[in-house]
This record gives C-alpha cells, sequence and structure tokens, in this order.
C-alpha cells in the first residue's frame, strides 16, 4: 500500500503543476514590469505637474543636475519609471527627467497636438461641434470612453478623439 502512495503522490503534484501553467495562459495579468515598485499603480501612466515652476533633474535626487524647468501648472505628463520619492516623467516633446513626486498632481489634464480639434457634444466625428481647440491648449480630462475623451476647456465641454491628445494611453481606458 505504501507504493501506491509513493506513486500517486507526485501524480497529482504534476496534475497540479500542468493546471496551473495552463491557467496562467488563459488568465489575464498585469506583469510586475507593469507596476511602479514604489506605488504599484501602472507604468506609464498620466499625470500633470502641480506648480508652475517645477525642477526637472537629470537623476532620482536633488544632488542630481537639474535638466530643464517646467513652467506650466497641469501640463500633462506620463510617469515611465520610479524611485523611491522621485518619478521619472516624459513629457509631449519627449523631454525626460525626474521630478518628486510632491511636484505631481493625479488630477488629469490633456495637450492638445492636433490642428484645430474640435470638441464635440457626442462621440462621433458627425457631432455637432462645441469649440474649436487650437494646438497647445490644455483641456481637464473627465473621463474616457472607447478611443473618446470627455474634456472641459474653459466654459467647454464636450468629447475629443485621444489621438488628438497627449494625456492618454491610446489603446486603454486610461
Amino acid at each position: 500500500m505504501k507504493h501506491g502512495l509513493r506513486l500517486i503522490l507526485p501524480l497529482n503534484l504534476f496534475a497540479l503543476g500542468v493546471f496551473l501553467l495552463g491557467l496562467s495562459f488563459i488568465l489575464p495579468r498585469i506583469s510586475m514590469a507593469d507596476l511602479g515598485r514604489e506605488t504599484g499603480l501602472e507604468v506609464p501612466r498620466f499625470v500633470s505637474l502641480s506648480s508652475n515652476k517645477i525642477n526637472v533633474r537629470a537623476g532620482p535626487g536633488r544632488r542630481y543636475p537639474i535638466k530643464w524647468i517646467f513652467q506650466r501648472q497641469n501640463l500633462p505628463v506620463k510617469i515611465i519609471a520610479e524611485f523611491d520619492t522621485w518619478r521619472k516623467i516624459k513629457d509631449h516633446e519627449g523631454i525626460e527627467g525626474w521630478v518628486h513626486q510632491r511636484m505631481l498632481s493625479g488630477r488629469r489634464w490633456v495637450f492638445i497636438l492636433g490642428e484645430n480639434v474640435i470638441i464635440r457634444k457626442e462621440r462621433s466625428l458627425t457631432a455637432q461641434g462645441v469649440a474649436r481647440l487650437e494646438p497647445g491648449v490644455m483641456a481637464q480630462l473627465e473621463g474616457i470612453s472607447g478611443d473618446w475623451c470627455l474634456v472641459e476647456a474653459g466654459s467647454y465641454t464636450g468629447w475629443l478623439l485621444k489621438t488628438d491628445v497627449w494625456g492618454t494611453i491610446v489603446n486603454k481606458e486610461r
């Protein structure tokens, strides 16, 4: 009888291993590489600048030299890395550097990239236009639905295509 038990146990462990391996291919997963080491939030992700003057450094700490000074509050930036209380960010022109987490806000804004972008009443290219925005204008991001962003620009509220702005990740609901 002991010999039979010795044979069944390895077979059950083998079957369990095969089952777990198969399950890993079926279930959607977020790899640890997609999560920030410090916050556990997804990387990359968009945030905005919380001040009109933000030093962008060559590395994650005050001992690193200042490379740039951003002077536009609410400018959307993409967090591309995390280290301790420092975040590596990238702007719409591809400028990268490190800023302290206190200089960033979770409030979402978008930066208009396209020429004469039209805010629309509904999520359709044929929907009535509410306002026309020039490149460089910033709008507060209120929500995302598919390929569309609900924004507020001054007193105007409506929908823009994600491809017309910097501040969203195009094939995702964020």
